[in-house]
């Protein structure tokens, strides 16, 4: 075993985890084509092409989500979770935490903005897993039977 490698102790937990992760994304990766003018009226005016990249936006959660939650390339599936993330947190939660009218409405932005930055967080982390052994694995690898298992 290599000097860094991650172990994965328990394979349904880390799936649970994907799963629990990917969820969010896959909801609303729908929702912006199913409610499509509401996600547009959310971005700031400001910005062209709104429609545009609402839909697109919806693609890249999909994609991401399902590249994470099916673990084929879940790296390439949380890189596009970040592209998504960083500029939804920053231009819609970001700003109207700024420009809230009233305290409440900004607590709750300010809220969506910190669930941004750590799901953000969380991305970049499994960027950073990739595909790694489990203690089984090991074992049979010990033994001459190599059988890899994933994050």
């Amino acid at each position: 075993m290599e000097q860094n490698d991650v172990v994965v102790l328990r394979p349904a937990i880390a799936i649970a985890g994907r799963v629990m992760f990917t969820l969010i994304f896959f909801l609303s990766g729908v929702a912006h084509f199913t409610d499509l003018n509401r996600f547009v009226a959310l971005m700031p005016a400001a910005i062209p092409f709104r429609t545009f990249w609402v839909m697109t936006s919806a693609v890249v959660e999909l994609v991401g989500a399902t590249l994470i939650a099916t673990n084929r390339y879940p790296c390439l599936g949380a890189w596009l979770i970040v592209v998504f993330l960083v500029p939804v947190t920053i231009t819609v939660h970001g700003v109207a935490m700024l420009t809230a009218p009233d305290e409440q409405m900004q607590r709750i932005q300010t809220s969506f903005f910190l669930k941004g930055v750590a799901m953000t967080g969380a991305a970049l982390l499994i960027t950073q897993l990739g595909v790694r052994r489990t203690e089984r694995s090991l074992e049979a690898e010990s033994r001459g039977r190599a059988t890899p298992q994933s994050v």
